[in-house]
């Protein structure tokens, strides 16, 4: 009996039928499908509720409650689309590159894992979720961690997730067994890596290296789409509460995915990260300290063995870019006031505890942390509503088959800000079928008790020191490539291939302007340094007196002192920006490889054939 079957359906309508609009019409539709065995019409009415409960669900009100009934909606809903058969959605294949990462890599396949299970997706087959499978690309130097990505990727096959680790052996095989003039023009998208050193290729290099095995996997290139992951994010969100963040599992991806590729002319689809800021601390470093400077001073007013008085979520105004000490190179104001701290640690406690807890996270900010200006999650309009995208964000996006034409090149360069750069180009090839959805996932740059553990390329530690000299390279002459990008893309006509002329003048244009936002940002930082180590070491302030703030002083000791080996006068990343030789060099890299774009992606594009 159908009846027997939406039990979740009727039992929402009548607990919300003071916030359903007209609820006797959807109860209604639900006795007439029942009556007539008309299951296309009651899968239909699900569809209807599904918009109405998450503005409830995100009003704020009995958040867990209303969670735990639009999950079992979905799941209720998925069984009547099985017992229907003839399941026509979307197939996804999800591609994870990972290098040396095994616990992120285990958070990434739970969340997903978590998804399948909460909502449903294309239901199950003899234990195993039909339409979902992974990919676990490895560029791990560390024979342990590729070992334990194997055995993760066992685990989570065991629990129904299909899971395929793309080892070292296949990916060199797939690469091999493209013919060799085609694979010579494609050293700039995938690896010229020798197969005795085939490992840390870079995230670009290796996230095109698994379209290889995305291609292989695929049955039905018509009913299949492409999910980009990165392993340091999870198909959750943050929610604000009074106790700080909470991760959950509040977004139906793939339902809606689908619904967006099936419904539009969508090619290629990303979606924005919450949680840690996806740029590198050295854009995010005088903000950071104006925070670290107004809590400081804040704190220094307050009794130490007082409650903690930093529980208030900061009143200023924030935009996407808030992190971002040169904001408005990406349109945005910058921003004016400081925002505050918020305290993470829960139960009763005191200010001398907060503190505590601030300086032990405080150098975290080295491995791309920001304590007071992470993205927070907003419930808009829904989840099918699109913007024009003009930025990948490389660890979610989404392509059907034709959008795995539209890579992340220049790989072999090893820039940051590849995934704005990608996005300039690809907007100005495919225009409106490069959208953006309001479905982000949740970014954590590092997990607990891994700090020196993680690999994160261009960040070197010794002892207390962390150096990121060439991350920060890689940022400048990352943000060099891309809004010379942007000049070339933004022109009324943009040409098909870029010409020498072309590109040499947009670079030069392109260079003067942040080597001076870039000096600017460099004084403020050393401004911002010695206004803190004043503020720290005046004898006046309480916790010179307070032998329980000794470790807390010493963490923001080496704080200081890192902002003076990252930024300082002698700060290696900055001397090598001054340098005109080397920025010679990275010129002449950058615009070898814009001349060299169309030809390359003439060649990855043959290795997907027109249906």
């Amino acid at each position: 009996m159908l009846s027997d079957r939406t039990a979740a359906l009727r039992n929402c309508i009548r607990q919300y039928q003071d916030t359903l609009p007209v609820p006797g019409t959807y109860s209604d539709a639900v006795l007439l499908a029942v009556e007539n065995n008309d299951l296309p019409a009651l899968i239909a009415v699900y569809h209807a509720v599904y918009p109405l409960l998450e503005q409830e669900l995100w009003s704020g009100n009995a958040f867990d409650r209303t969670l735990e009934v639009y999950q079992s909606l979905f799941r209720e809903q998925e069984a009547l689309i099985q017992q229907a058969g003839k399941d026509q959605r979307y197939h996804f294949i999800l591609s994870i590159p990972v290098a040396d990462r095994p616990q992120h890599v285990r958070r990434c396949l739970e969340s997903i894992y978590q998804q399948c299970m909460a909502y449903a997706y294309g239901g199950c087959s003899n234990g195993t979720f039909s339409h979902v499978q992974v990919i676990i690309a490895e560029d791990s130097q560390k024979p342990e961690h590729i070992e334990q990505h194997i055995v993760l990727a066992k685990e989570y096959c065991n629990k129904g997730l299909r899971v395929h680790h793309f080892g070292f052996n296949e990916q060199y095989e797939l690469l091999q067994g493209i013919p060799d003039e085609q694979r010579g023009k494609l050293g700039s998208l995938l690896t010229t890596q020798p197969k005795h050193r085939f490992y840390r290729k870079g995230q670009a290099a290796n996230r095109n290296l698994s379209y290889l095995k995305c291609l292989q996997l695929t049955e039905d290139r018509d009913k299949t789409l492409y999910y980009m992951v990165d392993s340091d994010q999870a198909f959750l969100v943050n929610r604000k509460t009074d106790c700080g963040d909470e991760p959950v599992n509040a977004l139906n991806y793939f339902y809606y995915i689908n619904h967006i590729f099936s419904n539009t002319r969508t090619t290629m689809l990303t979606g924005k990260l919450v949680g840690d800021p996806p740029v590198s601390p050295s854009v995010m470093a005088v903000n950071f300290m104006d925070d670290v400077i107004a809590y400081l001073q804040q704190l220094a007013d307050a009794d130490p063995q007082q409650g903690c008085q930093f529980h208030k979520v900061s009143d200023a105004p924030t935009h996407d870019a808030a992190y971002h000490d040169m904001a408005r190179l990406f349109g945005f104001e910058q921003q004016a006031l400081p925002c505050l701290y918020h305290c993470p640690v829960t139960g009763q406690h005191n200010n001398l505890a907060c503190l505590q807890t601030f300086a032990e996270k405080l150098n975290a900010f080295f491995y791309g942390e920001h304590l007071t200006r992470q993205t927070d999650f907003h419930y808009r309009t829904g989840f099918t509503e699109l913007t024009a995208a003009r930025t990948i964000y490389p660890g979610n996006y989404i392509v059907n088959y034709d959008g795995l034409k539209y890579i992340i090149p220049f790989g072999d360069l090893r820039l940051r800000m590849s995934g704005p750069t990608a996005g300039r180009l690809i907007q100005a090839e495919i225009k409106e079928r490069f959208a953006s959805v309001n479905l982000p996932m949740l970014h954590t740059r590092h997990l607990p008790d891994e700090l020196a553990d993680q690999f994160r390329p261009g960040v070197e530690r010794s002892d207390e020191i962390i150096k990121l000299a060439d991350e920060f390279e890689r940022q400048f002459f990352g943000d060099l490539m891309l809004f010379s990008v942007t000049r070339l893309t933004g022109q009324e006509s943009p040409a098909p291939a870029f010409t020498l002329e072309a590109v040499s003048k947009a670079i030069e244009e392109t260079e003067q302007e942040l080597l001076a936002m870039y000096e600017e940002k460099h004084r403020e930082v050393q401004d911002r340094n010695t206004q803190l180590k004043h503020l720290l070491t005046d004898p006046q302030r309480w916790w010179h007196n307070d032998s329980q703030a000794v470790a807390a002083l010493a963490g923001i000791q080496r704080f200081i002192h890192n902002i003076d080996v990252n930024f300082g006068a002698d700060s290696t990343a900055y001397q090598q920006i001054r340098d005109p030789q080397h920025r010679d060099q990275r010129k002449q890299q950058i615009t070898q490889a814009l001349l060299a774009y169309r030809e390359s992606r003439d060649a990855w594009d043959l290795l997907f054939p027109d249906s």
